[in-house]
């Protein structure tokens, strides 16, 4: 029987949240914990799986998992990491135990499977990553040696034969100040073996380590030009004799920015949800649509960072309207006016855009979610 222990007791203070970090949300709207704990579901080798609670998570650890209870335990944490890990390791018995830190979701099952049978294979095994920065020690407030050499940065998960493990976590229970379960087994038991880890298998500890992860997207539209239409181009009405043809005040700015953005935050395009065989959509303004856009994206945890618009036509001269264009976009997606830029071109005659049968726009975008 294979356990895998779960470290989530800890209050994550050092994210700086106003709540444990395990419960951020990450890209895919699954929190830190239950991120990781997918993947040692994820694991069919794995038969068990304890999660370390605080008194004050202990009931949203339990009502997040309930549909897993078959498989997944809360358990009562400690005052330490060391404490949590010997408390769990109190509550299974089994041939081989992995412990992980819950704050590590990008963990993947291939790691966990390797780890466990390098541990099969030698009682022992962490994942480990060469060190990409040189270390110093420190003696009377100065640097007196610096080496990168003979040393790895060890990860989790870390495996053990439990009879092990066990034995140094009970050796080690009046001796605090360990950060690791290899350095408890290197300790009492003795040295420990290693695989190669995942440099994505991050532990998140800091603010800067939930920074906002940004996606791009790209849009692209053209309507046809024919007479009896006004020439709507950003929100803005240009005079002209032709204007756009379409279902709503066919915008192709606002229409290929809105396809950018929803791109980007890998919706459906703007026929999804705006089709033309609704008459409510008949003639609209589009910044009207661009509105719902932005609430749509803000629902989803998406703001825009900026937007990068190109304009082909031929006629008529665009840039004496590009500034209202920016104005109305900023204004309607909250945003300053600087992260919306647009550029004009004319195809020199060749084309569709260079025949004046029509004119297009092309819009790249980045847009952020917090993790």
């Amino acid at each position: 029987m294979n356990v895998a222990i779960i470290t989530a007791a800890g209050s994550g203070t050092r994210a700086k949240f106003n709540y444990n970090k395990i419960f951020a949300r990450l890209d895919d709207d699954f929190s830190v914990i239950e991120r990781t704990v997918q993947s040692f579901l994820a694991v069919p080798e794995i038969d068990k799986i304890l999660i370390t609670a605080n008194f004050a998570d202990f009931y949203i650890f339990q009502d997040l998992f309930k549909r897993f209870e078959d498989k997944v335990e809360i358990v009562a944490g400690g005052k330490t990491r060391q404490e949590s890990v010997y408390n769990a390791l109190l509550s299974c018995r089994c041939d081989y135990v992995l412990i992980h830190d819950g704050a590590r979701p990008f963990v993947t099952p291939e790691l966990i499977k390797k780890c466990l049978y390098k541990a099969i294979n030698d009682n022992s095994c962490v994942p480990t990553t060469p060190l990409g920065d040189t270390i110093g020690r420190v003696e009377n407030g100065q640097i007196s040696y610096t080496t990168r050499a003979d040393f790895l940065s060890l990860q989790t998960p870390q495996a053990f034969k439990y009879d092990q493990i066990f034995k140094a976590h009970t050796l080690a229970k009046d001796e605090q100040g360990f950060t690791d379960d290899c350095g408890i087994y290197c300790r009492y038991i003795g040295p420990c073996s290693f695989v190669e880890g995942e440099r994505e298998n991050v532990k998140l500890t800091y603010p800067e380590d939930f920074k906002p992860s940004t996606r791009v997207g790209t849009g692209f539209d053209l309507h046809k030009l024919v007479e009896g239409r006004k020439l709507v181009l950003g929100g803005v009405e240009i005079p002209h004799n032709k204007g756009l043809l379409g279902h709503s005040d066919a915008d192709a700015v606002i229409h290929a920015l809105m396809d950018s953005i929803l791109s980007a935050c890998g919706l459906k395009d703007i026929g999804y949800y705006f089709p033309d065989t609704d008459q409510k959509y008949k003639d609209i303004s589009s910044l009207v649509l661009l509105n719902n856009v932005y609430e749509l994206i803000k629902k989803q945890g998406y703001r825009l960072i900026n937007a990068s618009i190109c304009i082909m036509a031929e006629r008529p001269k665009l840039s004496p309207y590009v500034d209202q264009m920016k104005q109305n976009i900023a204004y309607v997606l909250h945003t300053n006016l600087a992260h919306i830029g647009i550029t004009c071109t004319t195809l020199e005659g060749l084309g569709i855009v260079g025949r004046e049968e029509g004119i297009a726009c092309r819009v790249y975008c980045l847009v952020e979610k917090a993790r």
